[in-house]
């Protein structure tokens, strides 16, 4: 088998939050391939954790995609403020033609957009891809599993940070399906007596009181905070009560668009419209705006910009999701000129913490050779962009330590699914898998 084969049997997706299947950018053609190891989500380490224990994993990872997309050069970009990290990939890299490229700490630094520019001077044109613009793009803990696919070893772990309001802030690798309420425990537990949990950072990730998910192929992290927290708060409100209070009290200021790092690289988008559209539609009515088709969701917008705590983000998200259903496909500007102001207006991770009260909980996060073993996991048919896995497996059988028990539909996009240990089925749904220890 080739590398693109080999990967789309061993279920890679992007392990950086956005799950798409890792065979897909392998099949196409690049110039440079980017390792995105900027992890910008405030109190999340998983990626430095992984660019110090795995740099010549990640190493090979880049040079084994350099070799499938035809191109000559490689770039890891990480945050010089990661020492170790730097320090240890510099190391790997000695002598190869992959090069390390120090950013800033800012947020959001490890947006695709953002990291293309940095990195190279370019900029992925509306509504684009990193191909678009010569470029594959991929976080560093898939490119080490894509090292690991090389070598005939499926996804089956996840390695993610267990953060906020825990005994015993770390980063851990625990098999697929492991629940978050075990993960939470193997960090000494949950310091408040309430925990809600911010899966997948602060910014960008899901909130939920749900401690017995699974963890996934997708799940950098997990924030442990009070339910109290007002971000927590402000995230639990209802949609209709964040649409009818944008709708009322918008005076557009400008400032969700103004601190916008979209807006800032040149890109038409802006929130301040977008929520102006609320004033212009019934209340409860669907809405949509072009200003919010390149909106990147990183939140900044509604957590940070906002001096009346607005919800720009979210009305963003809304009108993307209309004008999809609407089939509605961007028309406005395709030249992209970077904003003046913009190397001003980034947003410092530090600042960005206390606008989030998360000050307190700033700790470091080391990687611990923590060993969880299960009993009984809860495997998710759908772990990544694209459709779920169809079963591969009947309840009552016996499956191998790695053993592929999910399949990617015919002509659909979707990533294999393997199991984690040696297992009984337990029980096949329409959504999951369930697996006891053998």
């Amino acid at each position: 088998m080739n590398l693109v084969e080999q990967v789309r049997e061993a279920g890679v997706v992007g392990a950086g939050g956005g799950g798409f299947p890792a065979h897909v950018k392998l099949a196409g053609k690049a110039d440079t391939v980017i390792a995105n190891g900027a992890e910008c989500e405030p109190l999340l380490h998983k990626d430095a954790a992984v660019m110090e224990r795995q740099a010549a994993e990640l190493l090979q990872g880049v040079q084994l995609t350099m070799e499938a997309v035809g191109a000559r050069t490689g770039i890891i970009g990480i945050k010089a403020k990661n020492r170790h990290a730097v320090d240890t990939v510099q190391a790997a890299c000695q002598g190869t033609a992959v090069r390390v490229h120090l950013l800033g700490d800012y947020y959001p630094a490890g947006d695709e957009y953002d990291l293309v520019h940095e990195a190279t001077g370019r900029l992925i044109p509306p509504g684009g891809i990193p191909l678009n613009v010569g470029l594959v793009v991929c976080n560093v803990e898939t490119l080490v599993n894509i090292a690991a696919a090389a070598a005939g070893r499926p996804v089956v772990t996840k390695t993610l940070t267990i953060a906020g309001a825990v005994r015993e802030p770390q980063t851990i690798t625990v098999p697929l399906g492991t629940s978050l309420r075990a993960c939470v425990a193997a960090a000494g537990g949950a310091t408040v007596a309430d925990p809600v949990l911010a899966i997948g950072g602060m910014m960008m990730g899901e909130t939920t009181d749900e401690l017995d998910r699974p963890v996934i192929k997708t799940t950098g992290g997990v924030i442990v905070l009070p339910r109290d927290h007002h971000v927590i708060a402000r995230k639990l409100k209802p949609a209709a009560a964040r649409q009818a209070i944008g709708k009322s009290a918008c005076d557009q200021c400008r400032y969700c668009t103004e601190l916008c790092p979209r807006y800032l690289l040149g890109y038409a988008v802006e929130p301040h419209q977008v929520m102006r559209s609320l004033a212009f539609t019934a209340t409860g009515a669907a809405h949509w705006n072009e200003w919010a088709a390149m909106c990147c969701a990183c939140g900044l917008c509604t957590l940070f910009a906002c001096p009346e705590e607005l919800y720009p983000k979210e009305a963003c998200d809304q009108s993307k999701a209309e004008m999809k259903r609407a089939n509605l496909k961007w028309s406005g500007p395709t030249t992209v000129k970077p904003h003046p102001l913009r190397d001003g207006r980034r947003t410092p991770i530090a600042s960005l913490l206390k606008k989030l009260n998360l000050a307190q909980y700033a700790h470091p996060a080391p990687w611990q050779a923590t060993v969880l073993a299960p009993a009984q996991i809860t495997l998710p048919l759908k772990q990544g962009a694209g459709a779920p896995c169809q079963p591969l497996v009947r309840a009552g059988e016996t499956v191998a330590a790695g053993q592929a028990v999910g399949g990617i539909p015919d002509q659909a996009l979707g990533a294999r699914l393997h199991a984690p240990f040696a297992a009984t089925v337990a029980a096949v749904t329409p959504t999951h898998l369930l697996l006891d220890r053998r």
